[in-house]
């Protein structure tokens, strides 16, 4: 077996799809690459136990075709320090040796059969489509992902909950403090479906899906879902389980509501924070008709902030505490220049909205009051 390919474009492939491989695998061949030679098209893919990424590259002068794995740092490692050239890979298929030559010297080393690489599970014929805008599921996943929790007793709240209908598609997650959920009008679903994604494979689509163009198809049955995307194919497992009803912790009647420009409170809070005491971050917010005071204060080191910034307030004058790095990190993942906070009383969770959301769109962030001692 036997191509040239270059050294740029193999390496930008190898470091998009080697994200997948664990640093600690219980199988040895889950270290390598598996590389398929067909034609002129080579397919590059890195696997683990439950997810698996499958791209390919153009390639040219093929002789042979056949299938092997290759440790990854044996490819990886001395293709950072190459500049652009070609590469000419020769492959003895009896004994599996491989020669790579390039401009000035060769490599060697040995690969393994790719006939004990795992292969992927079928879909079952049950299977749904959904076809997905890459840029409308981007969004989806960078919107709701840093909610997600880390959670060893309760593995359903360590992803994103893709909850389909023949209405609408929306993204959930929550880890049990603050919860969003993502609706989006543009995609549809034949019937009523969802899924939990898990956190690897979501932040893997998040660094493919900007650079797509073309509509991601996705396939899935109750356990697995094969993603194809115009440059990478990705198949992953789904964490099992039922997810909780996230309808029903969205508070209704929530009064009182307060819209104020989110770059300033978000500073604000930031300084304030810094005088909180650093075990709980609680800040307070005294909200009055046309002012919002936010307040921090760590007792033990005697330190204490205030600051008060204009805001739009209609309802009764409250005083609620919020741990104050969840509602930055709330606050930063808020695409509009105006936030909307509407809130029922100080012990129940705040509603936090962009003012304007955008087309097709439903945004909605929650996160939960910590106590006042006063």
């Amino acid at each position: 077996m036997k191509f040239v390919v270059s050294s740029t474009a193999l390496l930008s492939h190898l470091q998009a799809i080697s994200k997948v491989i664990n640093s600690k695998n219980t199988l040895p061949i889950l270290d390598c690459f598996l590389l398929e030679l067909d034609g002129d098209k080579l397919s590059l893919t890195a696997a683990d136990s439950e997810t698996r990424l499958t791209t390919s590259v153009d390639v040219s002068d093929t002789e042979g075709k056949g299938r092997l794995a290759i440790n990854a740092r044996n490819l990886l490692d001395p293709l950072k320090e190459l500049p652009e050239q070609p590469l000419t890979f020769d492959i003895n298929d009896e004994n599996l040796e491989i020669f790579i030559y390039f401009h000035n010297g060769k490599y060697n080393f040995i690969g393994q059969s790719g006939d004990d690489y795992p292969q992927p599970k079928e879909l079952k014929e049950s299977a749904v489509s959904l076809q997905i805008e890459p840029q409308v599921l981007y969004t989806g996943i960078n919107r709701t992902l840093f909610a997600s929790a880390d959670d060893e007793l309760r593995p359903v709240m360590n992803g994103i909950y893709f909850d389909i209908t023949t209405d609408d598609l929306t993204f959930v997650a929550s880890d049990g403090h603050k919860l969003v959920r993502e609706k989006t009008l543009t995609v549809k679903g034949d019937e009523r479906a969802s899924f939990i994604l898990p956190k690897k494979p979501a932040n893997l689509l998040r660094t493919i899906l900007p650079k797509e163009s073309e509509t991601v198809e996705v396939k899935f049955d109750e356990n697995n879902a094969y993603i194809k995307m115009s440059g990478y194919t990705m198949i992953c497992r789904f964490i099992e389980g039922r997810y909780p009803n996230y309808n029903s912790v969205i508070p209704q009647d929530n009064p009182n509501k307060v819209t104020l420009d989110r770059l300033a409170f978000v500073n604000a809070l930031k300084r304030v924070s810094v005088f909180s005491n650093q075990a709980s971050n609680l800040v307070k917010l005294q909200l009055s008709e046309q002012k919002i005071m936010i307040s921090a204060q760590d007792i033990d080191f005697s330190t204490a902030a205030e600051e008060t910034i204009p805001c739009q307030y209609t309802g009764t004058p409250m005083n609620i505490g919020f741990k104050s790095n969840f509602l930055i990190e709330i606050l930063n993942n808020i695409p509009s220049a105006d936030i909307s906070l509407e809130l029922s009383d100080p012990s129940r969770a705040g509603l936090i909205l962009p003012s304007e959301n955008e087309e097709d769109e439903d945004l909605l962030m929650l996160l939960m009051p910590m106590m006042l001692n006063d």
